[in-house]
């Protein structure tokens, strides 16, 4: 990958949703996901403000770059990409995800946006995670998917796909439609891999972001369960293998 700063073939991410009912609860579930998740294998931790709030995602940064200085994380604000800028430059977060950076806005719209996003990345180097006709964003942009996957290149150091919801199925149609597309840009699934589909899948893709499946009984709400994590990231053991030889 250009610019690549995940050390090792096919990265998963592991996505902290920030779940609680009060500000003492989504502390302590972080904390004891975050170490689940690094201890049981997965590259990287990104906190996104999925159930908690951006004060949350702040809290957990902060915890992350006093306790695992060493590790590799990053931060999604949903409703603030700029957030996520800031936040990722303030606590030394080495990536952050966008969960649209094309195909969301009308044409004039999209000339704005393009700008801004352009200024932020100018002002805080960090690597992005950008999603392109991502889940729930709407499509306005006017153009072909292949030009709006070739437009999202330019906005983001990898470009992210899913299916359309959280925790919901990324058609493999979908992902070789991407990777026709990209060639051989950065290529990540953002959304629904499994156990039974991850084979399939990161042998287009060139990581995932793993949310939903991690959690107790596969169900976004739940705590995560590090069984599933040490199963799955078990079997990314042997796709790594399966690609070295």
């Amino acid at each position: 990958m250009s610019q690549n700063i995940f050390p090792v073939c096919k990265p998963i991410i592991g996505m902290l949703h920030l779940n609680g009912y009060s500000p003492r609860e989504v502390h302590d579930l972080a904390k004891r996901e975050i170490e689940q998740m690094y201890s049981n294998g997965v590259d990287a931790v990104l906190a996104e403000n999925y159930f908690g709030t951006a004060d949350d995602a702040a809290w957990a940064l902060d915890y992350l770059h006093r306790q695992y200085s060493g590790c590799l994380y990053g931060v999604n604000i949903l409703g603030s990409d700029e957030m996520s800028f800031s936040l990722a430059s303030e606590y030394d977060a080495k990536f952050i995800q966008i969960d649209s950076v094309c195909g969301h806005l009308e044409p004039g719209r999209d000339e704005i946006f393009a700008a801004r996003l352009q200024e932020l990345r100018r002002k805080y180097p960090v690597f992005v995670l950008g999603g392109v006709r991502f889940k729930y964003q709407p499509v306005k942009s006017g153009r072909t998917v292949e030009e709006d996957i070739s437009l999202g290149k330019e906005r983001c150091n990898a470009v992210v796909v899913t299916g359309s919801g959280t925790g919901k199925k990324t058609d493999i149609k979908k992902i070789k439609l991407f990777r026709d597309a990209l060639g051989d840009y950065p290529l990540f699934v953002g959304a629904g891999m499994t156990e039974e589909t991850c084979r399939e899948q990161l042998a287009v893709a060139d990581g995932t972001i793993v949310g939903t499946w991690f959690k107790e009984n596969g169900r976004t709400s739940s705590p995560v369960d590090p069984e599933r994590v040490r199963q799955f990231m078990n079997i990314v053991k042997q796709v790594r293998e399966s690609q070295q030889q």
